[in-house]
């Protein structure tokens, strides 16, 4: 694998940013590793960070670059600060960032795949409502999104606008965001009655995670629509001893090309 600690300027935030970038390569001599590579542009996992994190999280507290060595696939791990991949009212465009301009521009750097069936998103806890907003209002790019502990009922957490946290101010300001693009519950009941693409959702969660409501509030709605919907939950909180474990089985899960 050939691992990338890519800074770059964004146009879009007006400011020189970061992603972290593995990329397949076919090695038959390195110690320990069973690395592979496609011949043409690779297969993309965009990963996302949570709140509290950065672009380099997902390679320090996991061995991500070992578990995707094999599968001839790219990961694409993006800096969004704390903006919930949103275009926030007092603060960047983050939305527009991570759903145009970083694919775009990722590419231009990289050989990596246009092809809806070759990119799908992941994410953890902020970063699962970010995968599921991307796989959810973009399904003409992804062809499957992956929740980890994610934070998914937004219109509930952010609460009414006199009540909401300072950091939930900058990113929604006083709007009411139920029933809009930024609501996923509101979004995975759009998707499905839509006539367009549809992608693979994947979500799991511990039981003692403090986000375990949210995911119950999205999984009730998931399993009342025709979407190919997986959840997964079992016992373990909000940490990365239970993300590095299910990173594995989203790896598994992933539809990639044979």
């Amino acid at each position: 694998m050939a691992l990338i600690q890519c800074h770059f300027f964004s146009e879009v935030l007006g400011l020189s940013t970061s992603m972290t970038v593995i990329l397949p390569q076919q090695t038959s001599a390195q110690i320990g590793m069973t690395n592979t590579a496609g011949s043409g542009l690779h297969p993309t996992l965009y990963l996302l960070h949570g709140l509290s994190d950065d672009d380099s999280i997902w390679l320090r507290r996991t061995s991500i670059e070992r578990y995707v060595a094999s599968m001839g696939l790219a990961v694409v791990m993006p800096q969004v600060h704390r903006s919930f991949y949103t275009d926030m009212e007092h603060g960047g465009k983050y939305w527009t960032f991570i759903s145009e301009e970083l694919p775009a521009l990722a590419r231009s750097f990289f050989p990596l795949s246009h092809a809806r069936e070759d990119n799908f998103v992941a994410g953890l806890s902020m970063g699962g409502y970010g995968a599921f907003k991307l796989g959810l209002r973009c399904p003409q790019t992804f062809a499957a999104a992956a929740s980890l502990s994610g934070a998914l009922d937004m219109v509930s957490r952010i609460g009414p606008a006199e009540d909401r946290h300072y950091d939930n101010r900058l990113i929604y300001g006083d709007r009411d965001i139920s029933g809009t693009d930024d609501d996923l519950l509101h979004l995975v009941s759009k998707v499905d009655a839509s006539d367009g693409p549809k992608p693979m959702l994947y979500q799991c969660c511990g039981t003692e995670d403090f986000l375990y409501e949210d995911n119950q509030s999205f999984r009730q709605v998931c399993e009342q629509t025709s979407l190919d919907y997986t959840y997964q939950e079992g016992p373990g909180g909000h940490d990365w001893g239970y993300w590095d474990t299910h990173i594995q089985d989203v790896l598994k899960w992933l539809p990639l090309k044979k």
